[in-house]
């Protein structure tokens, strides 16, 4: 079986080390909370809102130990009035057999607005 797992996180600057930071933060608590390991992963979709062009967040997975092969793709987001800036989700496909209800979808900073019925605990 294939699931998806989802989360997100904000940044507050355009700037590359804070971008690759948030998303290195975003995908090890992804990674710890569902115990995944790359073998697993068919591929990872990572998309940023149009504020942020400093860097492509998928260089954080780069830098993650075992990582290498997974395939990842980055993307922008539609760009809807009044949407979340600063914001960068990911979308992991993994081949688990957990039931869609074990599935630990993770939300941090300015970006637990997007889920709070997933972050409430």
């Amino acid at each position: 079986m294939i699931r998806g797992v989802r989360g997100a996180t904000t940044v507050e600057k355009n700037e590359e080390a804070e971008i690759v930071s948030a998303t290195r933060i975003l995908l090890s608590s992804i990674i710890a909370e569902n115990e995944i390991i790359p073998e697993q992963v068919a591929s990872v979709f990572i998309s940023v809102t149009e504020d942020l062009t400093s860097v492509f967040p998928a260089k954080a997975l780069r830098e993650i130990e075992g990582w290498t092969h997974v395939p990842v793709m980055c993307m922008r987001e539609i760009p809807v009035p009044g949407s979340l800036a600063g914001c960068i989700r990911i979308m992991l496909h993994l081949n688990t057999d957990k039931s869609q209800i074990d599935i630990q979808h993770v939300y941090q900073e300015r970006a637990v607005v997007l889920r709070p019925d997933l972050t409430a605990k």
